[in-house]
């Protein structure tokens, strides 16, 4: 148990996170450190150059004005004074021979670069040196004093040394303090930083167990992670939405659904237990099969709404004149509405195109029309069209029963009839329908209704459907 604690620990993202923070820390401070460590050198070096450049330009000036016995002697007590284990001087021919020099004792092995002295005619030469038995670098610096004769001065480097030793030592120390600070650090950050998304896992896990009224607790920050605790439940209100129509369409679809069964079921035990010729069973048979294409009607209407809810349904968007299109459903819906005695006035503009499926609009308006003289006992039906830069309005207005307006946000949902409606056969589709195809060519369908006044349907469509 303990070793799966261990290993499900080291598997968790905010081990992670603690680990990349802690080996970033660690690289940056050590390529900071060394960038400061070779700075600090080159500093260091260019300073002790700059000594043995302006030693060397006193003891040629002490040379030049009095003589070799005077530069011996001032060598020799330089380097007394110095410290003859820290600071030495030779005087040397150009070949490299050996005039005068400082104590020699700590500089054992100290040899001659045959380069330098080539070189030293150009200019001062600096170089360092470590011999095997030397403790410390030298700084070594060669001269030119005078004709054929170089100066050698070395300075031990062995106090810069110490401090350098002493720098590593330090920073060894802070990181080794430092490293498991900002890992502790690192752990509560990582720790703060994915508490949102342990939320969102947590309720998500009490969703999967079936409590589907869980929401994660939003901090009301801006951070990312309570956008995406809004986001989360934003679609969880949204999946319970639809988790809440579905139920609503199977319990109205199984209602509605099982009516016509019932009566294709009556239809079908009252021939065949009353009838008595082969005009009953004809009769019987013919009411059945009227039955069963309402039904199919129904079921076929259904699978259109949800396949354009979906998005999978194809339109054929083609550029359409919807001037032709409303005159067309007049003329087929004109003997309907002369039977009940209602004029149809239309009033649309001469050319007036949009690309849409024609099929599928022809759809809505015929749904439309239909209910208009369905709902409307006397007076007028009027179909009105406008053009504007980017949409078509298309109007559809009746002087029928209409409707309260708390009915009016549920009319286009599947299966509601208003009140008023029920008295009328339908199936309380046909709007769901008009609203789910207005909405594939990317427009809106809008309703005003007042009671005894009538109705008015607004088809807001763009004139460039997106092709979906």
């Amino acid at each position: 148990m303990f070793f799966e604690k261990i290993s499900k620990f080291r598997r968790s993202l905010a081990f992670r996170l603690t680990l990349l923070y802690s080996a970033i820390f660690a690289i940056s401070s050590l390529l900071c450190f060394l960038i400061l460590y070779e700075v600090m050198i080159s500093k260091i070096h260019a300073r002790t150059d700059t000594v043995l450049t302006t030693k060397m330009r006193e003891f040629s000036s002490l040379f030049t004005s009095r003589g070799m016995e005077a530069l011996k002697d001032e060598m020799i007590g330089e380097a007394e004074s110095a410290g003859t284990n820290k600071l030495f001087f030779r005087l040397l021919t150009s070949e490299g021979d050996e005039i005068a020099s400082s104590d020699l004792k700590e500089w054992q092995e100290l040899g001659t670069s045959r380069i330098a002295l080539k070189r030293v005619t150009e200019g001062p030469v600096i170089e360092s040196l470590k011999q095997p038995s030397w403790r410390h670098k030298a700084r070594v610096l060669y001269g030119s004093i005078g004709s054929g004769m170089v100066l050698q001065i070395g300075q031990s480097l062995r106090d810069d040394e110490n401090f350098f030793e002493d720098v590593r030592e330090v920073f060894s120390t802070l990181i080794a303090i430092a490293i498991p600070l900002v890992a502790i650090g690192g752990w509560f950050m990582a720790r703060r930083s994915l508490s949102g998304v342990e939320k969102v896992t947590q309720t998500a896990i009490a969703i999967c167990d079936g409590a589907m009224q869980m929401r994660v607790p939003l901090t009301g920050g801006s951070d990312e992670i309570d956008r995406l605790s809004g986001i989360f439940n934003r679609m969880l209100d949204r999946m319970q939405s639809l988790i809440t129509e579905m139920k609503e369409v199977t319990d109205n679809g199984a209602h509605d659904i099982k009516s016509p069964i019932t009566r294709i079921r009556g239809l079908a035990e009252v021939t065949l237990t009353t009838g008595t010729s082969l005009d009953d069973y004809q009769t019987g048979m013919a009411n059945t099969v009227e039955e069963c294409d309402r039904l199919l009607k129904m079921i076929n209407t259904m699978l259109e709404i949800s396949e354009a809810e979906a998005g999978v349904t194809t339109l054929n968007l083609s550029k359409v004149d919807i001037s032709v299109l409303i005159e067309e459903a007049c003329d087929l819906f004109q003997p309907l509405a002369e039977e009940k005695g209602l004029p149809m006035e239309i009033n649309v503009p001469p050319k007036c195109f949009v690309f849409c499926d024609k099929e599928r609009l022809q759809q809505v308006i015929a749904n439309l029309l239909d209910n208009a003289i369905k709902y409307t006992p006397s007076g007028k039906i009027a179909i009105l069209a406008e053009e504007a830069d980017k949409e078509v309005m298309i109007s559809i207005h009746d002087t029928g029963m209409g409707m309260p307006s708390n009915e009016i946000p549920h009319v286009f949902d599947r299966f509601y009839r208003a009140d008023k409606s029920r008295s009328v056969p339908g199936s309380g589709l046909g709007l769901s329908l008009v609203r789910a195809i207005v909405q594939k060519h990317g427009g809106e369908v809008e309703v005003s209704s007042s009671p005894a006044v009538g109705s008015t349907f607004t088809i807001v469509l763009p004139k460039t459907s997106p092709s979906r």
